[in-house]
């Protein structure tokens, strides 16, 4: 591979993702630039950037998934490269092919790669030549919703319908039943249309006691495919993951090893370069290829917590033909790691999402202890993206040692201004089926179906907070007269954190 250094990079994405590139290009003395909308004006990573260029306004299909737009920044800003970061477009192999025809490296994989290994159903046929376990289902190109209709009724009840372009649980639509076909395929090809820009879906039997088992798999700029282990994804809701660990309690090594062989023979011969996860359901001791994501994942700190390797970094150093890398140079994991996302929602109403400004945040640092977030404070939570609003990442010498240090890491975390899902990841890492390890995709919807319990209080909390309220009220009109607060009361913001029981001064 030519080399061809890389001095400035252009960022098409957002949020913690983009503040995650922005540190490893520092790190690299990479110049960035960041391509926002105009909403995102003045949140963390436009900050942290080193020139910025808006590409559009809030809605995402005239921003960040507007392929003229994104190019046109990218050649405006003068940058060598280019990171899609994850979601938005970057398993968009059209997208990849413009960057790449501009004369700008694209930090992933070739166009012809991405078709071959990122489409579910080229994937899928492609899996077949390997001879790797597939779930049954329908990948043809009869995409109309009658033909597909039938097809479901074929395969049999319960099945899922996906987005052969996408992923993330966007497009994803699950039918129990002959009634809710129509509606649900139809469904699915309009949210893949608008998150993904196609409409092209395929269908499978859907697993329902299944879980969820992804390898990474890194190829460097020699084309040697590698893979790093293996990470448990089965906490989801809505087909979204909540959890994620590194590595998985559920694989012996036998089977460990089985599965990365299945891993990094399928991406083996594609043309593939950089970063890549294979997704399996494992049903008892039988796994079966979910999809290929052909980008960095979410969850992909947790991996490089047990293995001390930086993948963003690597992605970099490859694009540009300068790095290169063997199995046994990675060694064995160790320790383990788990990664919560915090999401901006009300866990008392369901996940109701939950926007406005952040009024103050506090990261409870230490060893072991990791956290990406794509706000501070003064920055506000919009109704235009995903609500997740940062990652808290952990490791400890043992799976029992990162929960217990999880729960604590959650429970000192302070965010006011806006909601978030904390006390609710806080009762599933308590879950006797989490603790043990036992969970499958179907944890959430078997145990935690309803809106977890707002905290309660006794007659003698409630009076306190009512007295203490009346306090701070008084406190602040007079301006410190009363109870000393505060050197600076004008400036001080008091919330009550009903999880937590106490009041915060801010």
């Amino acid at each position: 591979m030519k080399k061809k250094l890389i001095k400035k990079i252009a960022i098409a994405n957002r949020g913690e993702v983009a503040v995650r590139i922005i540190h490893a290009c520092q790190e690299l003395e990479i110049e960035t630039v960041l391509l926002h909308s105009d909403v995102d004006i003045n949140t963390y990573a436009y900050r942290l950037a080193d020139y910025k260029i808006c590409i559009g306004s809030a809605p995402s299909a005239e921003s960040y998934l507007n392929i003229e737009a994104v190019l046109n920044g990218a050649i405006a800003s003068g940058a060598d490269a280019l990171h899609p970061g994850f979601g938005f477009l970057s398993e968009n192999s059209e997208f990849a092919k413009r960057v790449t025809d501009s004369g700008i490296i694209f930090i992933g994989p070739s166009a012809d790669s991405m078709d071959l290994l990122g489409n579910k159903i080229n994937s899928k046929k492609w899996a077949q030549k390997k001879q790797i376990p597939l779930i049954p289902g329908y990948e043809g190109q009869n995409q109309e919703v009658e033909f597909l209709t039938k097809k479901v009724i074929e395969i049999g009840f319960p099945v899922i319908v996906k987005a052969a372009q996408g992923g993330g649980g966007r497009g994803m639509k699950l039918i129990l039943n002959e009634q809710e076909a129509k509606a649900q395929i139809e469904s699915a090809q309009r949210e893949s249309k608008a998150a993904f820009g196609s409409e092209q879906i395929f269908l499978e039997k859907y697993l329902d006691n299944a879980k969820h088992i992804e390898f990474q798999i890194f190829v460097d700029s020699t084309g040697e495919v590698v893979h790093l282990f293996d990470r448990e994804c089965s906490v989801q809701r809505r087909h979204q993951k909540i959890i994620e660990e590194a590595v998985s309690p559920s694989l012996s090594p036998e089977l460990r090893s089985k599965m990365a062989q299945s891993a990094v023979e399928l991406v083996k011969g594609s043309g593939y370069q950089g970063a890549a996860t294979v997704e399996f359901l494992l049903d008892g001791q039988e796994y079966y290829l979910l999809e290929v994501n052909t980008r960095l994942q979410v969850e992909h700190p947790v991996t490089e917590m047990v293995l001390g390797f930086d993948l963003v970094k690597a992605q970099i150093l490859t694009a540009q033909g300068d790095f290169v890398i063997s199995q046994s140079e990675l060694g064995l994991p160790k320790g383990h790691s788990i990664e919560c996302r915090i999401y901006a929602e009300n866990p008392f109403l369901g996940g109701m999402p939950s926007t406005g400004k952040i009024l103050y945040q506090q990261w409870p640092l230490g060893p072991g202890r990791r956290f990406e977030y794509a706000y501070e404070k003064d920055d506000s939570v919009t109704e235009y993206y995903d609500p997740m609003i940062a990652k808290v990442i952990v490791w400890d010498t043992n799976r029992r040692g990162a929960i217990k240090k999880m729960k604590r890491v959650l429970k000192d975390s302070i965010i006011f201004g806006v909601y978030t899902n904390i006390p609710f990841l806080i009762e599933i890492l308590e879950h006797p089926d989490f603790v043990e390890g036992i969970m499958t995709t179907q944890f959430i919807s078997k145990y935690f179906s309803d809106p977890i319990e707002p905290p309660t209080f006794s007659e003698e909390e409630t009076q306190w907070i009512t007295d203490t309220s009346k306090k701070l009220q008084n406190f602040q009109i007079s301006g410190g007269g009363g109870d000393q607060l505060s050197a600076n009361p004008s400036k001080t913001i008091f919330e009550f954190d009903p999880f937590c029981k106490m009041w915060r001064g801010v």
